[in-house]
C-alpha cells in the first residue's frame, strides 16, 4: 500500500523487521531530510529531534553519524552540524553511476530472482495494472517499492545498500522539482516492463529498460530543473 501524502517512506524497514533506536532515528531523520522538511543548509536541532522522535541522545548521534557518512548531515568543530546543500549539478554524477549500478541490478535480479521475489513482483505488477489515481507522494513510494524490490532480488547486500543510499541522495534532488514533472507518473507506471523482464528472467531486456529508466528520469529531472 502507498504511504500517505506527505510521507516519503525512504527505504523504511518493514513493520515486522526488528529495528534499534538508533535505526529509527536514521530512517526517520533522513526522511526529514530528503523531503526537505529539514531545509538543506538547516542547523540539525539535536535535542529537537530527540524531543520529536522520543529518542535518546545515544540513539539520535548514532543515526546523525550514519548521515553524516552518506552526505546528509555535514558536521563542522565549533560550529555544529548542518544539513548537507542540495546541489543540481549532482544529478548528472548520480544519474551516471545508477544507470550503471541500477541496470547490473536489474540483469542479476533477473537471473537470480527467487519464487518470493517473484510473487513481491507480480503484487507489484498488479499494482501498476491498477492504474490508481495517485498524488506524488504516493508515487515516488510506489517508485521506491519497485526499484527496493529490484535491488533485493538482485541478492547481493553489498550492491543493495549502495544502490539505496545513491537513490536516496537523487530523491532529494528530484524533491526540489517533483511537482512539476510530468513525466513522473508515466515513468512510475512504465515499470511494468522492467518487472516482467525480471520476473521472466529475460537479463537482456531487464539491464536495458532499467538503463534507459534511469536515463531518461535524470534527464526529465535536469530538464525541469535547469529550464533547459
Amino acid at each position: 500500500m502507498a504511504q500517505g501524502k506527505g510521507q516519503v517512506g525512504v527505504f523504511q524497514p518493514s513493520s515486522f523487521e526488528p529495528t534499534s533506536l538508533a535505526d529509527r532515528a536514521y530512517h526517520a531523520i533522513r526522511e526529514m531530510i530528503v523531503s526537505l522538511e529539514l531545509r538543506p543548509g538547516a542547523v540539525v536541532d539535536e535535542p529537537r529531534l530527540m524531543e520529536r522522535l522520543g529518542i535518546g541522545r545515544t540513539p539520535t548521534r548514532e543515526a546523525l553519524r550514519r548521515l553524516a557518512q552518506e552526505g546528509l548531515v555535514e558536521v563542522y568543530p565549533r560550529r555544529g552540524m548542518f544539513v548537507t546543500r542540495v546541489e543540481i549539478r549532482d544529478l548528472a554524477s548520480l544519474t551516471e553511476v545508477r544507470s550503471i549500478l541500477e541496470s547490473h541490478a536489474a540483469r542479476l535480479a533477473a537471473e537470480r530472482a527467487t519464487a518470493d521475489d517473484q510473487a513481491a513482483l507480480d503484487s507489484l505488477l498488479d499494482e501498476l495494472e491498477a492504474e490508481a489515481d495517485l498524488d506524488t507522494a504516493e508515487l515516488m513510494a510506489l517508485d521506491e517499492r519497485i526499484h527496493r524490490q529490484v535491488y533485493s532480488s538482485a541478492h547481493n547486500p553489498f550492491l543493495e545498500s549502495t544502490l539505496e543510499e545513491h537513490y536516496v541522495l537523487a530523491l532529494r534532488i528530484w524533491y526540489l522539482a517533483i511537482d512539476r514533472t510530468r513525466e513522473l507518473k508515466q515513468a512510475v507506471f512504465g515499470h511494468r516492463e522492467l518487472l516482467e523482464a525480471i520476473r521472466d528472467g529475460d537479463a537482456d531486456a531487464a539491464e536495458e529498460t532499467m538503463r534507459r529508466h534511469v536515463l531518461d528520469f535524470g534527464e526529465a529531472m535536469r530538464r525541469v530543473l535547469t529550464g533547459a
